[in-house]
């Protein structure tokens, strides 16, 4: 007799459940009632139940002063100055000994907000530990660079208030507009702001080509009465992991693919990482924008004290915020592993910070064969370009160019849209071949001369006192150079007085290197450059043929 539907559903439910507790390791549970909250959370974990150990002065200073004594190939501590009540501000400074300065980089690790935010400052300890380490990675970094660590730069908030506040009331992360004189830019009474005035310090007297700034989780949002013991519990954490404050737009890279580089250490260890206004969907903030602010990214480009480098060095700038420590060691060691190795279009290794000043795919580079000597130059160039002027023929045309830098006013008066008056204005500029320059423009179509001015009022400066490179790019993998000149002069392979050429990221870059003792004399600065493509590319549209017949009435 055949089974009711009914009963022969409930048979294979029970056959299926029956399996299915014979198949899940250990002893199933019984399950909850739909309504029942307790019991559906009776397997919740309860790290809240387990406080972390709160570090103290004492156990700082001592952990400092053991590392210093254990690593003196590869440690010196410093105190960069005091808080107002007498706090250390420590400064750890990790490199091999053993291998010259000359040509590493220099990447500056503070945790600014490392007050109540902890979990930053203990994420710059934990790094100490790795970069202290025989791990490989970190006998190549201290081969390679300089690393500077200001773990608790403002101990008066991380011992004893877990407030942002110095003792002064002023934050160190961001003092506000008033604590800045941004001409220059400097502090606008440093006293108020010991911990900054320390960390400023560092950055003028090492100029690093990097600062990472660590973030975090602390208890800065919960009220003075319900502190406590000032401990935190395990498990306490911020979902929302990123690179850059969500408070600030500028706070981060200037290249995305950077900080993709620098995520992908943390997201190989499993932790996920958000990225503000790419998966929050929005567009940043500017002007225009101000009555649809609910329809932006809520950062705003804002002046902090880790933009302090940018503005006087172009030090790269990197903001992290870390919920767990794991995370952010990680991200660290990834950033840390750019500074190791050529980027992507570049041809040695280091930190991309040398273009400074760029138009069209022009670009006014630092000069130098060793770190050394590019940081000088970066700096030199960093504060000069925003005086210098560049130019190009137009329309730029494959197999041909004329980039142009004019430095002082003088050679910046030589610019004009029309190509006539600039070579006519060039035939009297001193340094200049300008018979040869004029040959090589009119052998090419360009009809005017397109000009990026200088952004100062009183442009143009008097000399370049440590060296300029001057680089472009040719859409070829392997062009032929038919002629290459400075001035009109032709140029040899060279990078100390000459022209390089590499291939990366798509392109040949051609970068022309104008040593310090030419660079002195020279106001002006044209290339001309010619090669042969080695892949013919054309373009254009050609209706179908079908459509000619029409129009042709056939």
């Amino acid at each position: 007799m055949p089974l009711r539907p009914q009963f022969a559903r409930q048979c294979r439910l029970l056959f299926w459940s029956a399996l299915l507790l014979l198949a899940a390791p250990g002893r199933a549970a019984a399950p909850a009632a739909p309504d029942d909250l307790a019991q559906r959370l009776r397997d919740l974990p309860r790290p809240w139940t387990e406080r972390i150990h709160r570090l103290t002065l004492p156990e700082y200073r001592a952990t400092v002063e053991y590392w210093s004594a254990k690593f003196p190939d590869r440690l010196r501590v410093e105190t960069r100055g005091k808080s107002t009540s007498g706090l250390p501000l420590y400064l750890l400074t990790i490199t091999d000994r053993a291998v010259a300065d000359t040509d590493k980089q220099v990447c500056l690790v503070t945790a600014l907000h490392g007050g109540p935010e902890r979990s930053g400052s203990t994420t710059a300890l934990r790094l100490i530990e790795w970069l202290l380490s025989d791990a490989p990675a970190a006998v190549e970094t201290r081969r390679k660079q300089v690393v500077l660590v200001m773990p608790i730069p403002n101990p008066y908030a991380f011992f004893v208030t877990d407030r942002f506040g110095n003792e002064q009331g002023l934050d160190v992360y961001n003092p506000g507009p008033a604590a800045w004189d941004l001409a220059g830019p400097k502090l606008a009474d440093p006293a108020r702001t010991p911990e900054i005035a320390a960390v400023l310090g560092v950055v003028d007297q090492y100029r690093p080509e990097i600062h990472a700034d660590l973030h975090g989780t602390g208890l800065q949002a919960i009220p003075d009465a319900l502190l406590g013991d000032r401990t935190m519990f395990r498990g306490q954490t911020m979902f929302v992991e990123v690179l850059g404050a969500i408070s600030n737009s500028t706070l981060r890279p200037w290249d995305w693919r950077i900080s993709e580089a620098i995520d992908d250490g943390a997201r190989a260890a499993g932790y996920g990482l958000d990225r503000n206004e790419a998966d929050g969907q929005r567009l940043f903030w500017g002007p225009g924008f101000e009555k649809m602010t609910d329809r932006v990214w809520m950062g705003r480009p804002l002046f902090y004290t880790a933009h302090y480098g940018y503005a006087k060095y172009h030090t790269m700038i990197a903001t992290l915020e870390i919920g767990w420590e794991e995370s952010g060691v990680a991200r660290m060691q990834s950033l840390l592993q750019i500074g190791n190795r050529p980027w992507r279009d570049e041809d040695r290794a280091g930190y991309p910070v040398d273009k400074l000043r760029s138009y069209v795919g022009l670009f006014v580079s630092a000069y130098g064969e060793t770190a050394a000597a590019r940081r000088e130059s970066r700096t030199e160039l960093w504060s000069k370009q925003g005086g210098f002027a560049l130019a190009n023929f137009y329309p730029q045309t494959d197999g041909h160019g004329v980039y142009v830098c004019a430095v002082t006013p003088a050679a910046i008066a030589t610019l004009h849209e029309n190509i006539d008056q600039t070579l006519a204005a060039w035939r009297s500029f001193p340094g200049l071949r300008a018979d040869v320059i004029e040959q090589f423009a009119r052998l090419g179509p360009e009809q005017i001369v397109t000009i990026q001015a200088a952004d100062r009022q009183h442009a143009g400066v008097e000399t370049i006192e440590h060296g300029i490179s001057l680089r472009t790019r040719i859409p070829n993998r392997e062009p032929k150079l038919l002629d290459l000149r400075l001035n009109g002069e032709l140029l040899p392979e060279s990078r100390v007085d000459g022209y390089n050429t590499w291939y990366a990221d798509g392109w040949t870059h051609l970068q022309i290197n104008v040593p310090p003792e030419k660079a002195r004399k020279l106001g002006l600065l044209v290339v001309t450059y010619a090669y042969r493509p080695d892949t013919v590319r054309t373009y254009g549209f050609e209706p179908p043929a079908e459509v000619m017949r029409q129009l042709q009435g056939k």
